[in-house]
């Protein structure tokens, strides 16, 4: 009869239950108050301590508050009271460390996007803390997941009880008042982002004791916060560390979701990363790695995942919002069974929702205050800047975040791009943001593998993409530059592979992009060529020494220091394994631990010289009687480039820095006077002759990087007169240090 009704687009009956179980005992609760959302530990006015719990649930009938003891034995509370659409209820005796989820009743009807099912534990949307994992079985799915006829399993109901399956919110007392903690605050132009996963750094680290490995605890550890320390980075750049779960498809397969770009919860941290426990004590451990890197000098800024959920499209999974108010939170198409999906994910959060947009702004305002937390990398920010379709750079969620007095002083940076219509936003966004510039990348990887046509692209990439961001105020850093980033390549496989290999994820290497400008140097892989891996090592060099000498904010993905390969995987967001996993003992190996030192060295040379790290775009013109220009470019003959030589192909381009003009002042109030450089980027096969400009430029010049030297020591301190000619080594960078 089900089956009969789902087909003709009536309302079908539910499933059998399955064997039957003793009605849980319930408890009454005192009215409690619908502020703040979530469950919050306090001693009421009688001196009862208890916990407030309130759940905003607008379409719902019924709310039931579902506790759990240590033996997962639970008891109901059913809340009786409703203010503005918020369902709250105060529990006296509900102590931290209270295991707790929601069973939330109403309409069963999905053609108008009405999902509601009691016999479904729903996870807190304000929970702090999350005890166990979701194993999605066909329990979790408020439809039957296996209804034969698949395009209609959406609209039968499962009346199974999922509380035996999945996770469950914990109540955390946090009495935390930060009094201790030092924030670096450093500067947007004097920072250095270093993109890294919680475990994969930590796992095979050998400092870290084995117990702390792969954790929030492990992080903090002085071994890996020395590597950072020594490297020179300002910030970590934190892979998702919201609790997420694992997609249905990776699971049946044997894998995991090791990115955790599939939040669920966007108050907790992920609990499978905390070596102390995962009824509350996770909140602890993650503060506590917090202060550890800013004690260390070090921001942390997390990657939030705020554009879709774990619960995916009308076939996945019922896991909190889809069974609160799935159409108050998600994005419905005009058919309101299916789902707007702007993310490539089966959801999108419907963030023009009043609700919607308190929830996203309630836990980035939490992670800040709370947890210490200094910014936010935004997945697939497009998705929130979208009003009802298009993307609106006056929406709501961009308005709200520019006048918040909290999140308007973090650190924001924008993937600035969906899969939807109009999606790709590079360049767009609003002053007090800062966006990941994949023209960068792409520019960058298109040179040094001989594949630009001319060296318009890179002159602006190189100088802070004045052509994208000098406008409404922004500044050089409003470009997030990366050659690498976590999905793709690592910087060691970019020139090591052309094709990508990613049979590893069980997808026939249908997934990740095609689209990776890598070039091999000769050999698809690992190779016992040693021209080809010198070459390589090379490339290396000269794309590290390129994102760490432009303007902008560079960010590094961590391991690339030291050579770290997925074997040619270019989407190991499934491989929590050794493939995604740092391999610390490169270290060991004296060709990567020269990489490793140039590295330093580059970012130390960054931090020395503000001409590198520039607060305003240059300029081009002559600020002296003796013609000087802040920013100069040179053909190989030594000569300023016309505009023709612009639009001409050359593997080769000199670009003259000067440190007589760099705007602003320092905080004395005194001109900020640097050094001035000259660096030859040259991308061709042969080596090539290269004319040192002479006066007013120069004097004479000193070599300061010369990438194509894997030993820096041998080279640097070398001095050229003006006016001579230098023999520039194929593939190579020299950075020149002006004289005189």
């Amino acid at each position: 009869m089900a089956q009969e009704r789902a087909a003709q687009g009536g309302l079908p009956a539910a499933v059998v239950n399955g064997p039957r179980r003793s009605a849980p005992p319930t408890v009454s609760a005192r009215p409690g108050a619908p502020t703040p959302l979530g469950a919050r530990f306090r001693v009421g006015p009688d001196g009862v301590a208890g916990t407030n719990f309130a759940l905003w649930a607008a379409g719902a009938e019924a709310v039931q508050l579902c506790l759990f003891d240590a033996g997962g034995r639970e008891t109901r509370v059913r809340l009786t009271e409703l203010t503005h659409e918020i369902w709250h209820g105060f529990v006296p005796g509900a102590m931290p460390g209270q295991r707790y989820g929601f069973r939330v009743d109403g309409r069963w009807d999905p053609w108008i996007g009405a999902r509601w099912n009691p016999a479904k534990l729903l996870l807190d949307p304000y929970a702090r803390a999350v005890d166990g994992e979701f194993g999605l079985p066909p329990e979790t799915y408020g439809h039957v997941r296996d209804w034969p006829e698949q395009h209609v399993a959406d609209t039968v109901r499962d009346d199974r009880d999922s509380a035996p399956f999945v996770p469950k919110g914990v109540v955390v007392h946090d009495d935390d008042d930060w009094s201790d903690d030092h924030r670096p605050k450093t500067p947007w132009a004097d920072s250095v982002i270093y993109e890294l996963h919680v475990r994969g750094f930590t796992k095979l680290h050998p400092g870290i004791p084995e117990d702390l490995r792969g954790t929030y605890a492990g992080l903090a550890h002085p071994a890996a916060i020395a590597h950072l320390v020594d490297l020179g980075v300002t910030a970590v750049e934190l892979l998702p560390v919201h609790q997420f779960a694992h997609e249905d498809h990776l699971l049946r397969r044997g894998l995991k979701n090791y990115w955790g770009y599939n939040s669920i919860g966007y108050f907790a941290p992920h609990a499978a990363y905390a070596a102390s426990g995962t009824t509350g004590q996770q909140v602890g451990e993650f503060k506590r790695m917090v202060r550890a890197l800013h004690a260390a000098g070090i921001e942390v800024i997390l990657d939030v995942v705020y554009n879709h959920t774990a619960e995916a499209g009308e076939l996945g999974p019922t896991l909190s919002l889809k069974g609160i108010d799935n159409r108050g939170y998600y994005r419905l198409q005009d058919d309101a069974r299916r789902y707007a999906d702007y993310t490539g994910c089966g959801n999108t959060l419907h963030v023009v929702q009043p609700q919607v947009l308190r929830l996203i702004t309630d836990s980035l305002r939490y992670w800040v205050t709370e947890m210490g937390v200094d910014g936010f990398r935004f997945d697939l920010a497009a998705a929130l800047a979208r009003s009802m379709h298009d993307v609106d750079m006056l929406s709501p969620f961009l308005a709200v975040i520019a006048q918040d007095p909290v999140l308007r002083r973090v650190k924001l940076i924008a993937e600035p791009w969906d899969i939807g219509s109009g999606g790709y936003q590079v360049g767009a966004f609003p002053p007090l943001w800062t966006e990941w510039n994949d023209r960068y990348r792409d520019a960058v990887r298109d040179f040094w593998r001989g594949a630009l046509p001319d060296v318009r692209d890179l002159g602006y990439r190189l100088s802070g993409s004045s052509d994208l961001y000098a406008w409404g105020g922004r500044r050089p850093y409003a470009s997030v530059n990366f050659v690498t980033a976590h999905d793709g390549f690592t910087l060691r496989d970019l020139v090591s592979y052309e094709g990508k290999h990613n049979e590893a994820n069980g997808e026939g290497n249908r997934d990740g992009t095609n689209d990776n400008r890598a070039w091999n140097c000769g050999a698809e892989g690992a190779t016992d060529d040693e021209g080809v891996q010198s070459l390589r090592r090379r490339q290396l060099r000269n794309l590290l020494t390129t994102l760490l000498l432009s303007t902008g904010v560079p960010m590094l993905v961590a391991g690339d220091e030291l050579g770290r390969t997925q074997r040619g995987n270019n989407n190991a967001y499934c491989q929590d394994n050794e493939i995604s996993w740092l391999d610390w003992s490169l270290l060991e190996e004296p060709g990567w631990r020269a990489l490793y030192d140039l590295t330093s060295r580059l970012i130390s040379l960054r931090h020395r010289h503000p001409v590198l790290r520039r607060r305003a775009f240059f300029s081009g013109h002559a600020h002296s009687a003796d013609g000087l220009r802040d920013l100069a470019w040179f053909t190989a003959r030594g000569e300023e480039m016309t505009e023709g030589d612009w639009y001409a192909p050359a593997p080769t381009l000199g670009m003259y820095l000067s440190g007589r003009d760099i705007p602003g002042r320092d905080e004395r109030g005194d001109p900020i006077l640097d050094d001035s450089f000259l660096a030859v980027l040259h991308a061709g096969a042969h080596p090539t002759d290269f004319v040192l400009p002479g006066l007013p430029w120069a004097a004479s010049y000193e070599v300061v990087v010369d990438t194509s030297h894997e030993d820096q020591e041998a080279v640097t301190g070398l001095l050229h007169p003006a006016g001579t000619t230098v023999s520039v080594p194929a593939r190579s960078v020299l950075l020149l240090r002006v004289i005189g």
